[in-house]
């Protein structure tokens, strides 16, 4: 498959609504995941060349996150295989105040190809799809103290930005910042969820220390641990409490607004104790 566009993450929250997008618009895409054919993995770049063969753009989402420190390293020797095998384009899902996040982004606007960064903000879908999920449907939702607001997004909107970008040269070497229509807090968000499901949902906020050791009492990786505790001290502090025209300017549309979020998520029944 010449001029493909590889999805990586294509099983992830934004990459899986890019891959549906693409496929719908019948263009010729590479599913990179661990379950692909070729399989992909960031943990093993051996098989790198053979997943960029025949490529020509690329949709970059990192695992787990842009903000770990091993991420810099790996997505220049991404980059630098990518040039190798001639692909022309890459858009990479970058994240809001984050520092090493933002030098991922130097090496692909320094790469010599064209580019798009996608700063997005906290996606919606963590009520929905994992982190959130479960507390949800336990009806106690509880976190790290946090203190400041944030302008949540749609997954669906950054997927959308995304296949703009892959698909239209307009949007060569722009920075795009992502946000909803609102800032708000998490106790706000787990209220209007609350209300339209039409049971209580408690919000609780502890210490740091004391959420930690509740995440590894549940034994979860270590490196998730790290993350979550790196953005709940470092990214939700305030720097990101700001809303972006982005998403108009590209989509020619309003981002979607939680309370939209909400009645479309309804639908799929995802929030019902089975």
């Amino acid at each position: 498959m010449s001029n493909s566009i590889l999805v990586l993450g294509s099983t992830g929250k934004t990459g899986k609504r890019v891959a549906e997008r693409l496929q719908n618009l019948q263009l010729p895409i590479r599913l990179g995941s661990r379950n692909g054919q070729p399989s992909f993995n960031w943990d093993e770049p051996s098989n790198w060349h053979e997943v960029l063969t025949g490529i020509q753009s690329v949709y970059i989402t990192f695992q787990p996150d842009l903000a770990v420190p091993q991420s810099i390293e790996k997505i220049k020797q991404f980059t630098e295989i990518a040039k190798q095998h001639n692909v022309k384009q890459l858009v990479l899902l970058s994240g809001r105040g984050e520092k090493e996040a933002e030098a991922c982004e130097q090496i692909v606007i320094q790469s010599g190809l064209n580019w798009t960064i996608i700063r997005a903000s906290w996606f919606m879908q963590n009520f929905s799809e994992n982190f959130l999920l479960d507390s949800i449907l336990s009806n106690k939702v509880v976190l790290p103290t946090i203190k400041a607001l944030e302008p949540f997004v749609d997954a669906d909107d950054i997927a959308d930005v995304a296949v703009a970008a892959l698909t239209d040269s307009k949007h060569s070497n722009k920075i795009y910042e992502l946000t909803g229509t609102d800032l708000l807090s998490f106790q706000s968000t787990t209220n209007q969820i609350a209300t339209a499901l039409n049971k209580p949902i408690a919000y609780q906020e502890i210490e740091m220390y004391d959420y930690v050791a509740a995440l590894q009492s549940y034994q979860l990786p270590e490196d998730f641990i790290w993350l979550v505790q790196y953005l709940f001290t470092e990214v939700l502090d305030g720097r990101n409490e700001s809303l972006s025209n982005d998403i108009e300017t590209v989509l020619g549309r309003k981002p979607t607004s939680f309370h939209e979020y909400i009645s479309k998520t309804l639908k799929t029944g995802i929030w019902k104790v089975q």
